[in-house]
């Protein structure tokens, strides 16, 4: 039998800013448009992937983020013990994807080889460069690494059947972004490769980036591999849980992303 997964965005923090902050360029229309923190949770017959592992109460009250309910207490809401999770992906290194660093204690982590290059070399003589990463999120990767508990990727890699990643670069040098099959098709969970659908329904990049190009690209490969562009995900869009069902009764920021969305 083909193997298809369910996917769920589990919200765990906001932010508020304007929607010129949010475009390179900003925006005529310069309303707001906050940001929403999500993991993500890909759900097999027999396994369960974690990808990304989002920021906890420090890191959150030192970056003036808001921490709306702590990544494993969403997980764990909907069944998912972070103690028993085999595999997580991270999509690249920035604070709010690769913190918990302790939630997970027996994972593997999946990183794509420039980006830990990237966030451990030159570049992050560049302050501009090195702000969107925490050092400790970086020493504790390095720890795991030491540990036997990361698995590189170059380019595109399978983590199991039906689940790949696919380097994009463009927000951080090795970010990448998971396709995985569900019963209404191929879905591409996007992360920062598109923090809101309007960066690339519009070709509008997001501000922090480390190749506008790479970022442009990122757009055209994720529609490549997307069964649709209802099929992409974007990273940070509070629009997500508008336009998706509800995964729990009663909780409005828990969504299921492998059935169709209620509204476009």
């Amino acid at each position: 039998m083909t193997e298809t997964y369910q996917l769920y965005a589990v919200r765990y923090g906001h932010f508020h800013r304007n929607a010129a902050a949010n475009f390179v360029g900003g925006d005529p229309h310069d309303g707001p448009m906050p940001l929403d923190y999500f993991v993500w949770a890909i759900v097999g017959k027999s396994k369960t992937f974690i990808f990304d592992t989002g920021f906890d109460e420090n890191v959150a009250q030192r970056r003036q983020r808001e921490l709306v309910r702590p990544v494993g207490e969403g997980l764990k809401m909907m069944g998912i013990d972070p103690g028993k999770v085999d595999d997580v992906i991270l999509s690249h290194m920035h604070f709010d994807h690769c913190g918990n660093h302790d939630l997970f204690p027996r994972a593997r982590y999946h990183v794509q080889d420039v980006e830990m290059a990237y966030c451990t070399g030159r570049c992050m003589c560049h302050e501009f460069l090195r702000h969107p990463f925490d050092v400790e999120d970086v020493t504790s990767m390095v720890a795991k690494l030491y540990a036997g508990r990361v698995k590189f990727h170059d380019g595109v890699s399978q983590i199991a059947p039906n689940l790949t990643v696919h380097r994009v670069g463009g927000h951080s040098k090795g970010l990448q972004v998971v396709r995985v099959l569900t019963d209404r098709g191929w879905v591409v969970l996007g992360s920062d490769a598109s923090h809101f659908y309007a960066n690339f329904e519009q070709y509008r990049p997001f501000p922090v980036l480390e190749s506008a190009s790479e970022m442009l690209e990122g757009y055209d490969t994720m529609r490549e591999l997307a069964s649709s562009v209802q099929h992409i995900v974007p990273g940070h869009d509070p629009l997500v849980l508008d336009r998706y069902p509800a995964a729990l009764d009663g909780v409005n920021d828990i969504v299921r992303l492998d059935l169709e969305p209620i509204s476009k």
